[in-house]
């Protein structure tokens, strides 16, 4: 991939203006959504989506989600059992993606669902990337604005550690508020099934099994080996080496606090931003403190555990 400047503007009117002109060129931005910076290229335009994956390094065969304004564009996308309208009624705008059967004309490209016949689709709840979707007229495929595999950035300055020269364009939007990524169910008829833990508790969903589904790659964020810094990640870690930055939770202070109190949801924010900064603190390893495995926990430990697994082979 030849180098390119990549600029950084304010996510005002003129800033979406630019975002929008980058997109309808067949080119990719880094959008502020409220889980994390997203990856945006027009999801109709399957050279566009393909300039996703060259910069994020991506596997061919890690479908992308796609983002829409609403039910009646989703609608165009994809077929929304009764089962997915109550979950789009109750969460969207917000953090909570659905796979769903691909409509046969579906104007969606086939590089986006990675070959699959289903799609994964959300509504984001940011302001911005709402705007862009809205004068874009057509809807955007956004995975996380980091290189594949890496720490899932909340923050400008995360999509330039990782994508600096890779891409044309970041909206700086500040931090991200929710800093963890959506949650991601597959929808079955009537059956719901968790195939990614995130932004949504599985409680709020009414799933009474919160475990996550296994078997093939079916949605973002399924790869064992993921969010990952690049020093080794050691959990479950009360103390921690002298060479070891040490990201603590509630009684546990560390180099760095997810939340002095044990809150979950100041802890979900604080993730990445964490990792981000004890990747860049010159220690040789991370050592994590226990996380309850409740509510937003499940969700934080699922990156936690994709941080810490093992790599070799991995080209995610």
């Amino acid at each position: 991939m030849t180098a390119q400047t990549t600029e950084v503007l304010a996510a005002d009117a003129a800033g979406i203006a630019q975002a929008v002109a980058t997109l309808r060129a067949g080119e990719v931005v880094a959008l502020p959504t409220e889980t994390v910076y997203g990856l945006a290229a027009d999801a109709t335009d399957a050279q566009a989506v393909a300039r996703i994956y060259a910069a994020k390094g991506r596997p061919s065969f890690n479908p992308l989600i796609v983002h829409v304004t609403g039910l009646s564009l989703a609608q165009e996308l994809v077929e929304v059992p009764p089962a997915a309208l109550d979950l789009m009624a109750r969460f969207w705008p917000g953090p909570l993606t659905l796979v769903l059967p691909l409509r046969p004309d579906a104007t969606i490209a086939k590089i986006v669902t990675a070959g699959l016949s289903t799609l994964a689709i959300r509504c984001p709840d940011h302001p911005v990337t709402r705007a862009v979707i809205e004068s874009l007229g057509r809807p955007i495929a956004a995975p996380s604005a980091n290189a594949s595999g890496r720490i899932s950035p909340t923050r400008p300055a995360h999509v330039l550690d990782s994508l600096s020269g890779r891409i044309p364009l970041i909206l700086d939007g500040g931090a991200t508020r929710a800093g963890i990524e959506s949650t991601i169910v597959t929808v079955e008829g009537d059956r719901v099934r968790l195939l990614r833990a995130g932004a949504v508790p599985a409680e709020a969903l009414g799933l009474t099994d919160t475990s996550v589904s296994g078997g093939p790659i079916t949605a973002p964020g399924q790869l064992a080996s993921h969010y990952a810094p690049a020093q080794p990640v050691r959990l479950d870690a009360a103390t921690a080496t002298p060479t070891e930055f040490h990201i603590g939770f509630g009684p546990i202070a560390g180099d760095r606090s997810l939340s002095p109190t044990g809150d979950l949801t100041e802890a979900a924010a604080n993730l990445f931003d964490a990792l981000h900064a004890a990747q860049g603190s010159g220690r040789t390893g991370i050592a994590v403190a226990p996380i309850p495995h409740h509510g937003l926990g499940a969700a934080i430990n699922d990156r936690l555990r994709r941080a810490a697994a093992p790599r070799e082979g991995a080209s995610a």
